[in-house]
């Protein structure tokens, strides 16, 4: 076997060939580090003196189905410049370990395509490998994402297990990349982001929050000039589950008749009423539910029209439409839709920034379903950095989430 066939095909560069061997199955190179590249480890120098060696071996990339090893014999120099007695470098192989970098970059190819599981039986090694040759590129990559330069955030939470196990995620809304994952959900899971954004010294500009008085507060407190968006998304799911609480309540003071009419349409009031199944009646189910009870119906028109809130020409139209709603919320008497209307008077100027600028966590709650489904697919994460690492890269996958 040449020296250029050794260098194109395994990537090994200053090593001469000596001989091949198969055994069971397997195909073994045994190579030698050519004296002219020699240099001491410690201060690079080439006055070095051999000093014996250990015998090596390392796992390179598979020729058709056969498993490939480069047998070597580092040398150990001794340095005439500095005086230290080591191991040569070897410049094929990552740090210490039993691999060359061709066949940890064949593995991280495989893994854009296939299970880590599915990875690891093609070439014959175990999972934890592959994993760990994974988690170590993605922590090259992306062990701290950069923040400067950003202007838009999203900032929400996910529950990510049993137990009440939560991770606060935030977004880049201009790149769609996550910048932070924190553990556990409030203010203080997001300690950690804004000091490392302090120090970026990052000009954020906007940020689309939930109305959470936590996150209002961190933000107002750590970026006293950026914009506070008030996510329609929350706001339109905090509307509904005062309708779902309405609903119960008068469920149970219902006589049985009416609980016959009112069973069943918990779904029916929440969802939009373009997407009634009319195969199934739904429409003319909710109708009779509507007409049943009145504080039913208000609730629910009350609902549909809020979320025509956003959709307004401008600014003072929208204040406009918000105090007339908050009226009309008001004077029904009814308590949920009188909680809800405080709610919204409390929080009027984040939910007309909107006007200003146009941003929700919606590409956040996008990148929520991704991490879901992500976990899902692996069956759980145990290492906690590893799943970390793998929600930063979300924002780069192009092809099936896997395991």
């Amino acid at each position: 076997m040449s020296t250029s066939l050794l260098y194109h095909a395994f990537g090994l560069k200053g090593y001469i060939y000596q001989r091949t061997e198969y055994v069971g199955g397997e195909i073994h190179f045994t190579v030698e580090q050519a004296s002219s590249g020699l240099r001491c480890s410690a201060c690079r120098s080439r006055r070095v003196i051999r000093r014996g060696g250990r015998h090596r071996r390392f796992r390179g990339l598979p020729i058709g189905r056969r498993r490939v090893w480069i047998e070597l014999k580092v040398p150990r120099l001794e340095c005439k410049a500095c005086g230290a007695v080591r191991q040569a470098e070897v410049s094929f192989a990552p740090g210490q370990h039993g691999y060359t970098k061709r066949f940890a970059r064949y593995v991280l190819d495989l893994v854009r395509h296939m299970t880590m599981w599915d990875t690891a039986e093609h070439v014959g090694v175990s999972w934890n490998l592959v994993k760990e040759l994974l988690k170590e590129a993605l922590r090259r990559r992306f062990g701290r994402p950069r923040l400067k330069g950003l202007r838009l955030l999203a900032i929400d939470e996910i529950s990510v297990g049993y137990g009440q196990r939560y991770l606060t995620v935030v977004l880049d809304l201009e790149t769609g990349a996550v910048v932070f994952v924190g553990k556990g959900k409030g203010a203080a899971a997001l300690d950690p982001f804004w000091k490392r954004l302090k120090r970026a010294r990052a000009r954020i500009e906007a940020v689309a929050i939930d109305m959470s008085q936590a996150y209002i507060n961190a933000v107002r407190s750590h970026l006293p000039t950026a914009v506070q968006v008030f996510d329609h998304f929350h706001v339109v799911k905090l509307m509904n589950d005062k309708l779902a609480d309405l609903r119960r309540e008068l469920q149970r003071q219902a006589e049985s008749e009416d609980k016959a009419v009112l069973k069943g349409t918990r779904w029916l009031l929440l969802k939009n009423p373009e997407k009634l199944d009319e195969a199934r009646d739904e429409a003319k189910h909710l109708e009779a539910a509507l007409a049943l009870n009145e504080p039913l119906a208000v609730a629910y028109y009350l609902k549909e029209d809020l979320r025509q809130l956003w959709s307004q020409p401008d600014q003072a139209a929208a204040a406009e439409f918000l105090e007339g709603w908050i009226e009309r919320a008001r004077a029904s008497g009814i308590r949920q839709l009188v909680q809800m209307s405080n709610t919204l008077s409390l929080h009027r100027s984040g939910l007309l920034a909107y006007y200003d600028v146009p941003i929700s966590t919606g590409p956040l709650e996008g990148t929520n379903n991704k991490i879901k489904t992500l976990q899902r697919q692996a069956y759980g994460y145990r290492d906690m950095e590893f799943f970390r690492l793998r929600i930063f890269a979300l924002h780069e996958t192009r092809y099936e989430l896997v395991g």
